[in-house]
């Protein structure tokens, strides 16, 4: 990005959903490396992501897969179902080598 569109661009917002508290801090650190970007908010579940999506006014949730009660493909079905939230994007994340979870 050039210095002049850093600038001029607000940073992406970006949500991190993970039950694991040490994954979060790991992409955390990644996101706030980059000037662009910005951690807007932390979910333990996919509850709790659907929920800050749009309370932060997150462009990008990062989404773990697997998470307990309501999972990350749950979450990201009530994300794009949700007029409200049309703009967001989901990344899904996993450590699994399923290929039933690919999307």
């Amino acid at each position: 990005m050039t210095q002049s569109a850093e600038t001029t661009q607000p940073p992406i917002k970006v949500l991190l959903a993970d039950d694991q508290a040490l994954l979060r801090s790991a992409f955390r650190v990644l996101v706030d490396s980059e000037p662009d970007m910005e951690v807007v908010g932390e979910a333990a579940d996919g509850a709790q992501a659907v929920e800050l999506a749009g309370a932060t006014g997150a462009d990008v949730v990062l989404m773990d897969i697997r998470m307990p009660g309501t999972d990350g493909l749950a979450a990201t079905r009530m994300i794009s179902a949700d007029p409200a939230l049309a703009a967001v994007r989901v990344v899904m994340l996993t450590t699994f080598e399923v290929d039933e979870y690919v999307v």
